[in-house]
């Protein structure tokens, strides 16, 4: 051993050069074996910033840079580690103009695209009942995902629906270009094509680093892995880490077969399991290597225990939804109690976001606190879209949807008529409303008191976008805290506080509402400590790919001393002592949609979450179905799920009350 590695996350560290693929089971100590093998890049005189680490989530890439600088000491120069969503923002600020787009482009949330999409379907003529705004929106982003843009969505569009939405995608596509915006899916999609189209500026992107790292590859789309192999592909100095058994997301376009096949993209590429687990005992994690032998395609490898013994997982079976979810909750009061265990050791897993209903009803009756992960974003509250979408329209004049949702908000006597002339007007010059509003068309859109309203407005855009132009150009010579006050001094001009007191007459909910305007200006002071070089679109760019995490992020929940109420995909990362999953029955988990397919992929994704839900469980792992289950008012029957016999064995079968 050495500083505490096993010899298999020694070799992984050890091994600086050339292609390696790191098949890191769960509870394998991943994330400490890729920081180590970081720092020893360091120490072998690879500059810091020529090392890049990719990951998926902001805490993951925030835990990954702290522990770094835990290892090294604070440092000047340090490795970007970075989400692959905020790497190629970065990749397209610095040259999306090849592609037509102006470098100071908008990131579109998911409400802004329903808006867009919902006027792009006017424009089409189609209606709700024929086509939702969600509904395109949700197709866009399937061919977004296999990098296909509206001409070939166009040629692989078979039913009716898929050729309306296609006609959806090309004017939406238009529509973002015109308005100098893209959305989530266009940050991969279109630094996919600018590497295609432009070698150059592959180059130059790629031969900024010497080294890249790649977390979580398992959960990679098709973009992201041509994205990583472009970088990659001179140096090919590539360190890939995953677990092709905890690939669970392919709902949202990941692929196993990127980790699958990992050894025939890069021949010469080095394998190193890591199999200790270091997390749960070897009762549980008997249960977990059962199951997941299941999986016929899947690299060769088993969860090797570090904690030996432990009690054996239990399954439980109740007549009803409601007994299931009485009496877990009786099960889990005991434990507390008689183990002296606090309410955050303990988690309820489900497949689907509608089972928690009956288990909040109990627990609320006895009074047990509980937070359910993943209640309203903090972003999605009125007031903080609001301002972001004031900040949104001073950086970007030409962002459409955040313009109409301010542009009489608070009301500034720029009424619907006049709001319906610019935009008319807007249509038939082509050009974004935001645009017209500044050029000298304007007086012959807008007359009388609607043109002076107008024009004040236009003029208080002009003013902040000076002073946020100025803040950015001032780099280290400018003041503390100037755009957090820049933020303060606008929610003054424009009277938003006395908007929030006409609107909400309750004196506690406009307390609350202010509260989250307060939290704007936090974010925004947050964001300004500690750096040089600031600028109101880089904050931008932090907030909608949630740099910064505010009101009830997930970390926030789970800070909480609460019972967690979560679904399997969402527990992926964490760990608690007592663990239980609930609902395990055929059509709930494997969901009843892979049943109708029986398609072997879709069923191995299942088995795969269920394994992930297992591997949860520190001590104790408890698995519960109901007999029977209401459907439309009645109650129906259930069928066990196959994973259960999988794990307890074929002969065997869970029954009566109580343990197995």
């Amino acid at each position: 051993m050495s500083n505490g590695l096993n010899p298999s996350q020694q070799d992984a560290v050890n091994t600086l050069k050339g292609p390696m693929l790191v098949l890191a089971g769960a509870g394998s100590g991943k994330t400490r074996v890729v920081t180590f093998r970081i720092a020893n890049i360091i120490r072998h005189r690879i500059k810091p910033s020529r090392i890049l680490a990719v990951t998926f989530t902001n805490k993951a890439a925030a835990e990954m840079q702290e522990r770094i600088k835990t290892l090294l000491g604070k440092q000047e120069d340090k490795p970007v580690i970075s989400t692959f969503h905020s790497q190629c923002v970065k990749i397209l600020r610095r040259n999306i103009t090849k592609l037509g787009y102006p470098p100071r482009f908008t990131i579109y949330d998911r409400g802004d695209q329903e808006s867009l999409a919902r006027q792009v379907l006017r424009e089409i003529r189609v209606s709700d009942e024929m086509m939702r705004p969600g509904d395109l929106i949700n197709q866009i982003s399937r061919w977004k995902t296999i990098s296909l843009f509206p001409p070939a969505a166009a040629q692989v569009a078979q039913t009716d629906k898929e050729h309306l939405a296609s006609m959806g995608y090309r004017k939406y596509q238009r529509a973002m270009k015109n308005a100098g915006a893209v959305d989530f899916d266009d940050l991969l999609l279109l630094t996919e094509d600018l590497f295609e189209k432009h070698n150059d500026v592959r180059l130059v992107e790629a031969g900024m680093f010497d080294h890249v790292l790649v977390d979580e590859y398992q959960d990679t789309n098709g973009s992201q892995y041509r994205i990583i192999k472009a970088l990659a592909r001179d140096h090919r100095n590539l360190c890939v880490v995953g677990d092709d058994d905890q690939s669970i997301y392919g709902w949202r376009g990941a692929e196993v077969k990127h980790i699958l096949q990992f050894a025939k993209d890069w021949p010469d590429a080095k394998t190193v399991r890591l199999e200790y687990n270091y997390r749960s005992t070897a009762a549980i994690l008997d249960a977990a290597n059962k199951l997941i032998a299941y999986n016929k395609h899947r690299h060769d490898k088993i969860l090797r225990p570090a904690r030996m013994g432990g009690e054996k997982p239990r399954i439980l079976q109740f007549n009803s939804e409601t007994d299931e979810a009485r009496e877990i909750i009786a099960d889990l009061t005991r434990t507390m109690k008689s183990e002296k265990r606090e309410a955050r050791d303990f988690a309820i897993l489900f497949r689907t976001n509608e089972q928690p209903r009956a288990f909040e009803t109990e627990l609320r009756r006895v009074k047990l606190p509980y937070v359910v992960l993943g209640s309203q974003s903090f972003f999605d509250r009125k007031e903080v879209k609001d301002l972001l979408a004031l900040l949104r329209t001073i950086e970007s004049p030409k962002d459409e949807q955040a313009l109409l949702r301010i542009i009489n908000t608070p009301p500034r006597g720029i009424g619907a008529t006049t709001v319906e002339k610019l935009i008319a007007a807007a249509v038939k010059d082509g050009k974004p409303v935001g645009e017209l509003m500044m050029g000298p068309k304007m007086a012959e859109i807008c007359t009388g008191a609607a043109a002076g309203h107008v024009q004040k407005f236009v003029d208080l855009l002009n003013r902040y976008r000076a002073r946020a132009d100025m803040i950015a150009k001032a780099g280290n010579e400018r003041r503390a805290g100037a755009l957090a006050d820049l933020l303060k001094q606008l929610i003054s001009e424009i009277g938003y506080e006395a908007e929030l007191n006409r609107l909400y007459p309750n004196p506690e909910e406009r307390q609350n509402r202010m509260a989250s305007v307060e939290e704007v200006i936090n974010a925004i002071a947050q964001y300004e400590q500690g750096k040089g070089k600031i600028s109101l679109g880089d904050f931008l760019d932090e907030v909608t790919l949630g740099e910064r995490e505010f009101g009830d992020s997930k970390d926030k929940q789970l800070s909480r001393n609460a019972i967690a109420l979560l679904t399997m995909h969402a527990s992926k990362g964490l760990e608690y002592p007592h663990v239980y999953i609930v609902g395990m029955e055929e059509g709930i988990l494997p969901h009843h949609r892979t049943l109708k397919a029986e398609a072997e992929d879709d069923i191995d994704e299942e088995r795969r979450l269920c394994y992930v839900a297992i591997t949860r469980a520190q001590e104790k792992l408890t698995m519960s179905l109901a007999l029977t289950r209401m459907k439309w008012g009645k109650p129906r029957d259930t069928k066990p799920s196959r994973f259960l016999y999988e794990i307890i064995g074929q002969a065997d079968k869970p029954h009566g009350k109580g343990k197995s």
